[in-house]
């Protein structure tokens, strides 16, 4: 699924209750490092890194939702996750980071000339939290500008932004606009169909190169 569009409507929605994991430095690094390294294993063989869980510390072998983001120069290259919880952090990461690079439907697949300048950003993510509301304006006045992450539903139409797109999105009422829009809704669309949830993230920088 795209970190700013829409959603696989099979993906089972990661639980409520399902943790936050915060990597220590050390282990961002081993995190951006085989991001890259299944890109690079992508332009060889056309396929993603294969991961044996056992390889890696047991915090990046919890099941954990995650998000990876190509940027090229300060623009979108790529981005490209899931919400699920059911799959190791590291294989989650490994797999995206490939379609990312490869399956994400906005873009062209990555070249090596692009790989060598690309910048990679990882969000962690925690379980769905529903947000109970009878109104735009309720809905709204929940909505945490930074922190939160939201996922929008009506009936079979579904979309995700990132809480990293509040850098670009900082008013509540357009962020809201904006998640619709990626739904196939209008802007100014209400429903009470509308189901909202929210998550948090951890975001790991781009390595220092």
């Amino acid at each position: 699924m795209n970190g700013n569009g829409d959603m696989r409507s099979e993906a089972r929605l990661a639980r409520r209750s399902d943790p936050l994991v915060v990597p220590t430095a050390e282990q961002g690094e081993q995190l951006l490092r085989l991001a890259r390294d299944s890109i690079a294993h992508g332009l060889e063989s056309g396929e993603p890194l294969t991961v044996a869980p056992e390889d890696y510390p047991p915090p990046l072998r919890v099941p954990c939702g995650a998000f990876v983001t190509l940027m090229d120069q300060g623009d979108l290259r790529g981005c490209v996750g899931t919400l699920e919880a059911s799959e190791p952090l590291i294989c989650n990461i490994a797999r995206y980071a490939f379609a990312a690079a490869f399956a994400d439907s906005r873009f062209p697949t990555l070249t090596r000339f692009e790989f060598k300048g690309i910048e990679i950003h990882l969000s962690l993510l925690s379980g769905l939290e529903p947000i109970t509301f009878g109104s735009e304006t309720e809905l709204l006045a929940q909505i945490r500008p930074g922190i939160d992450g939201l996922v929008l539903e009506q009936d079979t139409l579904r979309a995700t932004l990132l809480p990293s797109v509040w850098n670009e999105i900082p008013d509540r009422t357009e962020f809201l606009r904006r998640l619709k829009q990626k739904a196939g809704l209008s802007p100014d669309h209400w429903s009470d169909r509308l189901r909202v949830r929210r998550y948090r993230a951890v975001v790991i920088p781009p390595e220092t190169r």
